[in-house]
């Protein structure tokens, strides 16, 4: 089993924020469900953001530059 890298792109929609927190991060994970999973539980624990605040735009496989 492979690991693989995801970006994903979103934002977090909170009533105590005055404008939406956009996000970029990269993602080591197995599958791409795993990565969103991650984001969720990630996301969650720093900003005290419910699953429903978190919005994913976009999610892809990185592959980096050398």
């Amino acid at each position: 089993m492979s690991v693989k890298q995801y970006r994903i792109k979103g934002e977090i929609n909170k009533k105590k924020f005055f404008e939406p927190l956009t996000f970029d991060k990269i993602i080591s994970a197995a599958k791409q469900e795993h990565a969103v999973e991650r984001i969720f539980a990630e996301m969650g624990s720093r900003h005290r953001a419910k699953r429903y605040e978190i919005t994913i735009k976009s999610v892809e496989e990185h592959t980096p530059e050398e």
